[in-house]
Parts: C-alpha cells; sequence; structure tokens
C-alpha cells in the first residue's frame, strides 16, 4: 500500500475542517487550549531572567566572536548542560573565549593604572592575582547559575507535583494539568513548565508526554523522587478504574513528600562539619586577625592600612561566601517559599531599604550595607 505523503493529509484535514465548520460553528465554542507561542515564552523568559545574565550572555557573544576557543568534548558536554538548565543563550565556545578575554582586558587596563596612579607593585600583583582567579569562575558561571536555578525550581517541585495532582483528580489530561502548574507557581518552574509546552506547541516533541520525560531527564541526577512521582502520574491516564487513578495520583504526591523528608534529614546530620569550618572562617579568623595583625605591623613596617583593608573587606568576605554557596548548593529540596515580589513588580522596591528624599526614593539592597559593615 503507498504511504500517503503529508500534503495529501493536510488537504484531507483541511476539506474535513471545512465540511465540520459547514455543520458546527467552531468559533463560539473553542475546542483547542491556550498556546503558548515563541514570542510569548520569549517575552517571558527575558523578563524572568536577571539583568547581570543578560549582560553576561552579552559579552560571551562578543568574546566568541573576537576568541573562537575550541571547547574539549568533556567540557562541551558539561558547559551545555549548565547552559540548557539555566535558560543561557550562549555557546560553550563563548564561555571560554570570555574567560581568557575579560581577564587578559583586566590585567592591561590594571596594571597601566597601577604604575601611572598608585605606582605600587602590590596593587599590580593583585590585578594579576584577581584576573587568574576571574578565569575558573567565568568558567564555572553557568553551573553557579545552574545550581542557583536548580535550588530555586526544586523548591517548588512538592507543590509542582501538588498542583497537578489537584487538577488532574477531576480532569484526567497531562497537558492542561501542566499549564495549570505553570499558570500557577512562581519563576523559575513556571518558565521551565513554559518550555515543556512551548516544545510541544512548535514540534519540537510530537506530544507533552515526549516533551515531559525529556525535561525529566535533567533532573536524574538530583531529584529522582520528582521523576517518580511524574512517572505516576502518567501512569494513571491508562488506568480505567477511577479507584485505581486517584490511588496512582495520591501514591505520587506521598513518594514526593516522604523523599523530601529522608534528604533533609541526612543533610541536616551532614551539616556540622561545614558549619563548623564556615564559623572558624568567618568569626574565629577575623578574631584571631584582630590579635595578630597589630604584632605583623610592628615588625614588617611595609604593610599598610589597605594591605589590611584587602584581607577584611575583600578576601576573607569572598571566602566566606563561597563556601557558604557551596553548603547551600548541596541542601536537597525543602520549603516551598513564595515570593509575592514576583507576581507584582511594584512591590519589588521593598526588598530594599529605602531611604525619602523629598519626593525622591533612593533604594539601597541590604546586602551592601553588610558589605561594608
Amino acid at each position: 500500500m503507498p504511504e500517503i505523503s503529508k500534503e495529501e493529509i493536510q488537504e484531507i484535514m483541511r476539506k474535513y475542517t471545512q465540511k465540520l465548520s459547514a455543520q458546527v460553528n467552531l468559533d463560539e465554542e473553542p475546542l483547542e487550549p491556550k498556546k503558548i507561542s515563541s514570542t510569548e515564552y520569549t517575552a517571558f523568559k527575558k523578563e524572568m531572567l536577571p539583568k547581570q545574565q543578560a549582560y553576561f550572555e552579552q559579552l560571551c557573544n562578543m568574546a566568541e566572536k573576537l576568541f573562537k576557543i575550541p571547547v574539549e568534548a568533556k567540557k562541551r558536554e558539561r558547559l551545555q548542560e549548565s547552559i540548557d538548565i539555566a535558560h543561557l543563550t550562549c555557546t560553550p565556545e563563548g564561555i571560554l573565549g570570555l574567560s581568557y578575554f575579560l581577564p587578559l582586558f583586566i590585567v592591561l587596563v590594571g596594571t597601566i593604572f597601577s604604575f601611572l596612579i598608585f605606582q605600587s607593585m602590590f596593587f599590580t600583583l593583585t590585578v594579576f592575582l584577581f584576573a587568574g582567579v576571574l578565569i575558573p569562575i567565568l568558567q564555572k558561571y553557568p553551573s553557579f547559575v545552574a545550581n542557583a536555578w536548580r535550588l530555586k525550581a526544586s523548591n517548588q517541585m512538592v507543590i509542582c507535583v501538588f498542583y497537578i495532582v489537584t487538577y488532574m483528580r477531576h480532569t484526567s489530561n497531562l497537558e492542561n494539568a501542566v499549564r495549570f502548574a505553570a499558570d500557577h507557581l512562581a519563576p523559575p518552574l513556571s518558565l521551565d513548565l513554559k518550555k515543556v509546552l512551548w516544545d510541544v506547541e512548535t514540534e519540537k516533541y510530537e506530544n507533552i508526554k515526549e516533551s515531559l520525560d525529556t525535561y525529566l531527564e535533567s533532573w536524574r541526577k538530583w531529584n529522582i523522587e520528582f521523576i517518580e512521582s511524574m512517572h505516576l502520574i502518567e501512569a494513571s491516564l491508562y488506568e480505567a478504574a477511577e479507584e485505581r487513578r486517584l490511588q496512582l495520583l495520591d501514591k505520587s504526591l506521598e513518594v514526593m513528600l516522604d523523599e523530601t523528608y529522608e534528604k533533609m534529614l541526612h543533610y541536616a546530620h551532614n551539616l556540622k562539619g561545614p558549619i563548623e569550618i564556615l564559623h572558624m572562617l568567618g568569626v574565629i579568623l577575623p578574631i584571631l586577625g584582630l590579635v595578630i595583625l597589630p604584632l605583623v605591623v610592628s615588625f614588617m613596617e611595609e604593610v599598610s592600612w589597605y594591605h589590611l583593608a584587602m584581607l577584611y573587606n575583600i578576601i576573607i568576605p569572598l571566602s566566606v561566601y563561597y563556601l557558604g554557596k557551596n553548603i547551600l548548593s548541596t541542601r536537597p529540596t525543602g520549603y516551598g517559599d513564595t515570593d509575592i515580589s514576583e507576581e507584582n513588580p511594584e512591590l519589588k522596591k521593598y526588598r530594599n531599604i529605602i531611604f525619602k528624599i523629598g519626593t525622591y526614593e533612593l533604594l539601597i539592597t541590604p546586602n551592601l550595607l553588610l558589605f561594608f559593615l
């Protein structure tokens, strides 16, 4: 039997659509659910992603044009995975190019300013040290963003499963349930679910199950209970008995809650060592420095105030921040907090400390004050 071409199928569908339209008024009752077009998804992504990520993308794309550096296969795969998770619009070549271009630019500019203005070898060495540290930081920046994204998204997975189960208890439709969860969740998980729906609308995948299964695979290394819960929800679609279908939906929510509880228990038990290190570096070391540094200044006349400022205001705070971020990056799925400022942009200014000067409001972030205090 000869195969029917795609054009013939479309022609048959067009003829039957015309006949159906003549008998039924399709305009009164739209049969298709609301679609997420590529324009809507792009606008949503642009609004949601932080500005620093947009600047990073622009710098990477510019560096890729200037420095086309080949990337190893393993490093490319690792970078591409982080890029996909964080929804970055750049390439591994651009990230690698930026990691060498920006430090080189800082070395050239910093060396010139050090000799012309400060005339100090200390600042020159500081510039070289900063540029050397910046290379691995820029290469790992997509991984940091992906971890932060993954941490925020994992906090919403319990409520995500709850939304999908709630919808499917009365309407057994997976696509509409995912759309319901995407509409009621806050970023970043809502962006992931909208991307799942968008891939179906743009025919990247044939159906919602294929698109959702592909997305779930990205969580296999970090959140296997979320995958198990979603697979139980998908299995409920094939159950003919209503009682059995509801049991599977309830089981999916139970699996998510029980596994989350177990992971949080193990994480809390393993926190003792990292917290002690953080306490020693952030509290004990600065206090000991107050005793030791006066002796250092007495015996080493070349030590000046800016050396101490560099140690106390830059090196120690950055070390504590980096260690704290590493501890938090291993935290499993937990609470499902809601930030109302994400849903109402007018409330975002209240994240800052507001100083009123006449009719003008000066906004200062609390993190900036803590840095100087």
